[in-house]
C-alpha cells in the first residue's frame, strides 16, 4: 500500500537529510482533506521534524516533498501548507491498485488468526420484561462489533448471560400469583415476554401503593420500601427459590420458558444470534463459591448480620456486598462466577463486555474483586461502555411501562418504511412477498445504521422518521445506492468472468475519489476494531455511496460510447457495489437488489 511506502521512505528521508532516526509509528500519514482543487492525496505531518532539521515547518515539507518525489516514482507532485506536505499520486498507481483488488471479495477482510478468542457478551436481558430500545442498541453493538473483529481476523465468541433470577423475577412471579388468575401467552394472546413485562409493571404499582399507606401511618418512605408486605414476599419467593422449592421452581421454569420463546422471536426479528448462551441460574452458585474461598483467605469479610463484603476504600471506592445476610446473592456475585466459567472455558485474549455506561462503576468493581481474588486474568475484562438513548419525552423505565418496546417499534418501523417506500414509487414492478421483504429490508437497515452510526460512546437521541430517509447519512439511502447499482449490472448484462477486460484509461476524478475510498476500506475496518466502533463502517459505507452517486450523475458509465470506458466504468461500480454489501454486512445489513 502506498501509505506505508510513503511512510518509510519520510523515515529515511528524515536520517538522510537530517541524520536523524524516528519511529515509524512516529510518522502520520492521512488522506489528504482538500481545501483547494488538487491539492494531493496524502499528506505527511511535518510538524514533529523540525525538532531534527531545525528549520521552519514550511522549508522542511519542501526538503522532506523533493527526497519523497524522487525516491517514490508514484508521487507525481507535492506541494506544502505551512507544516502538511501534500502529496498528488499519478493515475496509473490507482489503476493498478483498483485491478489489483477488484477479484477480491473480501478485500479488506483479513483470514482467522491462529489466536486466542476474543469473547464477547451482548443483549444480557432480565426475564422479567421484553426488550426495549435500550435492548436494540446494545444487541446492534455486540453483533456488529463481532462480525467487525472477525473482520479483522480475530476468533469471536458471541455470547450472552440471561438474568433469569434474583429479587425482580420473583416481583413478577408474585404478582402472576397473585393478580393472574391462570393467564398464559396463549390464553392472552400476549409474547410471553410482554406477558411477564405487565406483571412487573402490576407489582410496581401495587408496591408503591403500599409505600405510600405505610407513609401516611407514620413510616419513612425509605424504611416503607424495605418492609411492606408485597417486597417481603419478593424476597421470601428468592429465598425459597435457591433453596430450590418444588412449587416456586416450578412457576419460575414455566414464567421463563414464556419469555425465552418471546426473547428468541425479537432476536430473529433483529437478525441477532449467539454462540453460547449462558443463565445466571447456572454461575451463581460458582459465584458464591468464589466468595466462600474469598471468605476463607481472608480476603473479604462477614458482618454481624452474617452478610459478606469487599472493602475497596483504600482503592478509591467503597465496600460492596457480594452475599445478603440471608444467604442470597446480588448481581456482581453471579458476574464473578460467569467471568471465571468463560476463563476456564475459552481462556480468552479479551472478554469484552457491551454494557450501558451507567455501569461503569460495577465493572471497575467486578476487575478489582477478581484482582483481589488472584485472578490475574481480569485484566482480559473490557467494559464496552456506551451511551443511553435518549427520547424527546425522557428517560424510559421498565418499572413505569414507559419504555420503547423492541417488538412495537420494529413494526412501527415496517409500516414507516412501506408507507414512504410507496409514496416515492419504488416498488412498482414489485410482487406482494418481494414488497414485504423490501419493506423488512429498507426498515432494519434504517434502525441499525441509525443506532450504530454514533459512537458508542456517546448519548443519542432516536428519531424513526429520520432514521427513513432516501436522501442522507441514512441505511435506506446505501440501500438505494447498492439497489442502484445492481439495476445497472442488469442493464449492462455484466458478468464476473467480464472483470478486467479494459484497458489502460485515464481516470476521471471521481473514478479516483472513489477509488481512493475502496483503498481506505481495510484501514476502516482496522480502526473500527480497534475502537470497537460500527459508526467508522457506517460513516464510510455513506461516504462511499454519496461519492459513487455524484458519480453517477456525473459521468456517463453505460451510456459511455468508448466501450473500453465504459467496461472500466461498469466493473468499478459492480465493485463499489460488494464494498456497499461488506460493509452493510458488517453492520448486520441486508441489501435490496432493487429498489
Amino acid at each position: 500500500m502506498i501509505d506505508k511506502t510513503i511512510a518509510l521512505k519520510t523515515q529515511q528521508a528524515i536520517e538522510e537529510l537530517y541524520s536523524a532516526k524516528t519511529p515509524i509509528e512516529g510518522i502520520t500519514i492521512q488522506k489528504t482533506i482538500p481545501i483547494y482543487k488538487n491539492e494531493g492525496d496524502f499528506t505527511v505531518v511535518v510538524f514533529p521534524f523540525t525538532m531534527f532539521s531545525h528549520k521552519a515547518p514550511e522549508q522542511t515539507g519542501n526538503e522532506i516533498g523533493e527526497y519523497l518525489k524522487k525516491n517514490i516514482s508514484e508521487i507525481t507532485s507535492f506541494h506544502v501548507v505551512k507544516g502538511f506536505l501534500n502529496l498528488t499520486i499519478d493515475d496509473a498507481y490507482w489503476c493498478r491498485f483498483y485491478q489489483s483488488i477488484s477479484h477480491e471479495k473480501t478485500f479488506g477482510f483479513i483470514p482467522e488468526e491462529n489466536k486466542a478468542s476474543v469473547v464477547i457478551e451482548y443483549s444480557s436481558p432480565n426475564t422479567n420484561k421484553p426488550l426495549h430500545l435500550g435492548h436494540i442498541r446494545n444487541n446492534l453493538l455486540g453483533f456488529s462489533i463481532a462480525e467487525i473483529l472477525k473482520a479483522c481476523g480475530r476468533k469471536v465468541i458471541k455470547t450472552t448471560l440471561v438474568n433469569d433470577r434474583g429479587i425482580h423475577i420473583c416481583k413478577s412471579m408474585v404478582a402472576w400469583q397473585k393478580w393472574g388468575q391462570g393467564e398464559t401467552p396463549e390464553s392472552s394472546d400476549m409474547k410471553g415476554d410482554h406477558l411477564v413485562g405487565k406483571y412487573y409493571v402490576l407489582f410496581d404499582k401495587h408496591y408503591k401503593d403500599e409505600i405510600k399507606a405505610f407513609v401516611k401511618l407514620g413510616m419513612k418512605e425509605e424504611e416503607a420500601a424495605k418492609q411492606v408486605p408485597l417486597v417481603m414476599e419478593a424476597r421470601d419467593m428468592l429465598r425459597k427459590w435457591e433453596a430450590k422449592d418444588k412449587e416456586v421452581i416450578k412457576v419460575w421454569k414455566m414464567m421463563n420458558g414464556w419469555v425465552y420463546k418471546g426473547f428468541d422471536e425479537t432476536y430473529q426479528k433483529l437478525g441477532i444470534n449467539f454462540d453460547k448462551t449462558i443463565f445466571e441460574s447456572d454461575t451463581y452458585l460458582l459465584g458464591k463459591q468464589l466468595v466462600e474461598e474469598g471468605l476463607k483467605n481472608k480476603i473479604l469479610i462477614q458482618k454481624a448480620d452474617k452478610s459478606i463484603w469487599i472493602d475497596l476504600t483504600a482503592e478509591g471506592l467503597d465496600e460492596k456486598i457480594l452475599l445478603r445476610a440471608d444467604g442470597t446473592s446480588v448481581y456482581i456475585t453471579q458476574d464473578l462466577g460467569t467471568a471465571k466459567l468463560r476463563q476456564d472455558e475459552y481462556n480468552p485474549e479479551k472478554l469484552i463486555y457491551v454494557v450501558g455506561n451507567e455501569q461503569n462503576y460495577h465493572f471497575d468493581v467486578l476487575k478489582l474483586i477478581l484482582k483481589k481474588l488472584g485472578y490475574e486474568w481480569s485484566d482480559k475484562i473490557y467494559h464496552l461502555s456506551y451511551g443511553m438513548v435518549e427520547l424527546p419525552e425522557g428517560k424510559m423505565k421498565s418499572r413505569e411501562g414507559t419504555v420503547v418496546d423492541a417488538d412495537e417499534l420494529m413494526d412501527e418501523m415496517f409500516d414507516t418504511a412501506r408507507q414512504m417506500t410507496e409514496e416515492l414509487g419504488k416498488i412498482e414492478d414489485f410482487n406482494s412477498k418481494e414488497a414485504e421483504d423490501l419493506y423488512r429490508k429498507v426498515s432494519l437497515g434504517a434502525l441499525k445504521y441509525f443506532m450504530l452510526k454514533v459512537d458508542p460512546a456517546k448519548n443519542m437521541m432516536f428519531n424513526p422518521k429520520e432514521s427513513i430517509d432516501f436522501n442522507g447519512n441514512t441505511g435506506p439511502f446505501v440501500q438505494y445506492t447498492y439497489a442502484r447499482v445492481q439495476s445497472m449490472i442488469r442493464k449492462s448484462g455484466f458478468k464476473e468472468s467480464d472483470k478486467n477486460t479494459f484497458a489502460e484509461i485515464n481516470l476521471h476524478p471521481k473514478e479516483k475519489e472513489i477509488i481512493k475510498l475502496l483503498y481506505d476500506f481495510p484501514e476502516t475496518i482496522r480502526l473500527a476494531g480497534e475502537k470497537y466502533s460500527p459508526a467508522f463502517i457506517a460513516n464510510y459505507a455513506y461516504e462511499l455511496a454519496k461519492e459513487f452517486n455524484q458519480y453517477y450523475h456525473e459521468v456517463p458509465i453505460i451510456k459511455e460510447t468508448d466501450k473500453n470506458l465504459s467496461a472500466f466504468r461498469i466493473e468499478l461500480a459492480y465493485f463499489t457495489g460488494q464494498i456497499l454489501k461488506n460493509a452493510f454486512a458488517l453492520l448486520g445489513i441486508e441489501m435490496p437488489d432493487k429498489m
